[in-house]
């Protein structure tokens, strides 16, 4: 299980908290859903103008808390503090101003770019703000984590390492393929490629196992995504325990919140934990979260107020279908997803070759 720093934990708590339910009130769907045809409690929001997209993130002046520039209700805002949402009238393609119902009233928001046509500082009043870098670099569709020591080595080591010693009574273990219950969802395994936060290949197969139940559980959730015109894109499930020393010894430790600490095992280890998104059933296309998967920043929180109504409305729409099923969303990624038995299995060792062998 990853584990949250004080620091990080308050930042959950503040993301999680109802000071912003004014950018959340426009979107949100229920969380408490029996059946998917329910789950949209609002229409689905239109796309953010195209315009505007370069505009939204977060940006920062000195130690003072960032802004967040984001898309809501069909209008550019600024977040201040996490706690103060006000919307913006469009001047020019670079120039806004406070709307008039607001306090801030005629104030003029500025956006300033490079050479390039890249946003890089928002001016409000005498008061500038500089672009703080979020998610992978322009043209890379994963963040990248500098390995503290070289992955082939720490992989060699984990090899020949044992998991933790258990005791207690656990339920048989019964790993099976999720798309062997289900070929309509969909597979990006990032770990069996070298597009993943470390660059390096760790699966020797492209396969999503979980116990049985919990497979059984998320094929419910896909079949109900159906009616809504959705389907599961997975990109890890049940994950051998080696890979996950392996992840804990490579990551720095300003990063470790978002890799398991061996010594206990991941919810990954025990077969009971999925790592995935929506895809859209005309286009067979990745739907656009908030963030990346496995993105290591603050718009990785399930609650997040950035982005746009849509990215948040997606967000909230797979986190109602999961929860109906008995998921719950790990608190700083709202792709994760624990199965409510989780610690009834043992953590598990075995390899996607020898599940085949299992499970022909």
């Amino acid at each position: 299980m990853r584990r949250l720093s004080l620091t990080r934990l308050l930042t959950a708590i503040l993301l999680t908290s109802a000071i912003w339910i004014g950018v959340r009130a426009s979107y949100q769907v229920s969380p408490a859903i029996v059946g998917l045809p329910q789950v949209a409690t609002r229409p689905k929001p239109p796309p953010a103008p195209a315009r505007w997209r370069p505009l939204i993130g977060e940006y920062v002046s000195d130690n003072e808390t960032p802004l967040i520039i984001l898309e809501s209700d069909g209008k550019l805002c600024v977040l201040f503090n996490r706690t103060e949402l006000v919307p913006l009238r469009e001047l020019t393609a670079n120039s806004f101003e406070f709307d008039a119902s607001t306090s801030r009233k005629g104030e003029r928001v500025l956006f300033s770019r490079d050479g390039r046509e890249r946003v890089t500082r928002v001016a409000l009043g005498k008061s500038l703000y500089n672009r703080k870098p979020l998610g992978p670099e322009e043209g890379a569709n994963q963040l990248k984590v500098q390995p503290l020591r070289p992955v082939p080595i720490l992989i060699k080591e984990a090899l020949t390492a044992q998991p933790p010693n258990e005791t207690g009574d656990f339920l048989p273990t019964d790993l099976v393929e999720l798309r062997k219950l289900d070929p309509t969802i969909k597979l990006d395994i990032r770990y069996a490629t070298t597009n993943n936060l470390f660059g390096t290949v760790f699966y020797s197969q492209a396969r999503a196992f979980m116990q049985r139940p919990a497979a059984e559980a998320v094929v419910r959730v896909n079949r109900k995504l159906k009616s809504l015109g959705y389907g599961l894109l997975v990109h890890d499930g049940y994950r051998p325990w080696y890979v996950t020393k392996v992840f804990w010894d490579a990551t720095p430790d300003d990063k470790k919140l978002f890799v398991a600490d061996p010594s206990k095992g991941s919810r990954h280890n025990r077969g009971c934990a999925v790592d995935l998104s929506l895809y859209d059933l005309k286009s067979g296309k990745p739907v656009e979260m908030v963030s990346t998967y496995d993105e290591t920043t603050d718009r990785a929180y399930p609650n997040y107020p950035g982005g746009t109504s849509l990215q948040r409305w997606y967000r909230d729409l797979l986190r109602a279908a999961m929860e109906a099923e008995g998921f719950t969303v790990y608190e700083a990624e709202w792709w994760h997803f624990d199965y409510k038995d989780w610690q009834r299995y043992r953590i598990g060792n075995v390899r996607f070759l020898q599940i085949g062998l299992k499970n022909p």
